[in-house]
Parts: C-alpha cells; structure tokens; sequence
C-alpha cells in the first residue's frame, strides 16, 4: 500500500485535474467581443440544460457577462493551444484577443456573444444565475443553442478526431492519449 502525502487546502482543487479547457466569448454593451480561456466548466443539469463557468469578478469577461446575460462556450481543439495561451494570459480591456489569437469571431445563432470559427463546438448560453463563491464568482448558462462542426460529435466526441485542450494546472496543457473501454 502506497503512503498519503497531505496536501494544502488552497491547492485541493488541482487534485480535479486535468480539466478540460474552453474558450468563453462575450460581448457586452459596448459590442467589443472578448474571449477568455478557463477551465472551470460543468454541466449542472440535463432538464433544463444547465452549465456553469467560474470567472474571477476582475476579469474583462465576468463583466461582459454580468453586462450582456450571455456568453457562449467554445471547445478549442490542441492545435489552437497558442490562442488558449494567449486568451488566457492577455486582458481584454487592452488588447482585442480574437486578432492578437487569431481567432475568427462569428455572428452566434441565439445570443449576441460570438462563437469562435475554428474551434470544434459551441454552446450558447444566457445567464440564469450568478453565484458568488468565494474568489470566484459563478454563472449558470441555460443552453439556448449548440452546435459542433461535422463528424466530430455523435453523442458524444469522435476522441480520435477531437484533440481537446486539457489544463493540468499552472503552465502546462495535455491532450488525452485515447483507449476505448466499454463494459
């Protein structure tokens, strides 16, 4: 039997990773769309579909939300790891992070919040609450609308074809070296 090491209470969290990561857009009254990577994401519910996101309340994208009711969820895939660097790590209030990433804005089919063209699907959402939790402060999305590009979800992911982003905290991300196992 393998011996425990205690670990501190602050850094618990990171006992959850990796997690997988997403790219949030938003826009807010002023119409300039933002883009954030996070990797606090959830689905909360089936009936009604529910999400939630966690954002730090500092962050240019909480008060976008906060702002427009809305955002949408976008699943980046490996190859846009340098985007989700950079949207990660550049504030919105200084920089449009769609051009510094290279990222292609597109009109969302429900909300006002963009999607982003060259990940490999989208959730819509609109706010049904906000929570404050602690550091952090929570948004539940009712899904009102999502969509993935062709052949690379059937229920769930094709995984050999969908090399997400996964965060496996502090600097580093991974992908997932795919098996199967069916019961």
């Amino acid at each position: 039997m393998s011996s425990k090491m205690p670990v501190n209470y602050a850094s618990a969290y990171r006992l959850l990773y990796p997690m997988h990561t997403v790219l949030i857009s938003c826009i807010g009254n002023a119409n300039k769309p933002n883009v954030t990577t996070l990797a606090w994401a959830m689905p909360t519910s089936q009936k009604p579909p529910l999400i939630a996101i966690s954002l730090a309340p500092g962050r240019y994208s909480c008060s976008l939300i906060e702002e427009s009711g809305e955002f949408t969820v976008n699943i980046p895939p490996i190859e846009l790891l340098q985007a989700v660097i950079a949207c990660g790590t550049f504030s919105g209030r200084s920089f449009d992070k769609f051009k510094k990433a290279n990222l292609t804005p597109i009109p969302g089919k429900r909300v006002k919040a963009p999607a982003i063209l060259e990940c490999l699907a989208h959730i819509e959402c609109t706010v049904e609450d906000k929570i404050p939790t602690g550091d952090h402060v929570m948004f539940i999305g009712k899904i009102v609308e999502a969509y993935a590009d062709m052949g690379m979800f059937s229920d769930s992911y094709d995984l050999k074809r969908a090399h997400m982003v996964y965060h496996g905290g502090g600097n580093s991300y991974h992908t997932l070296d795919v098996k199967t196992f069916k019961p």
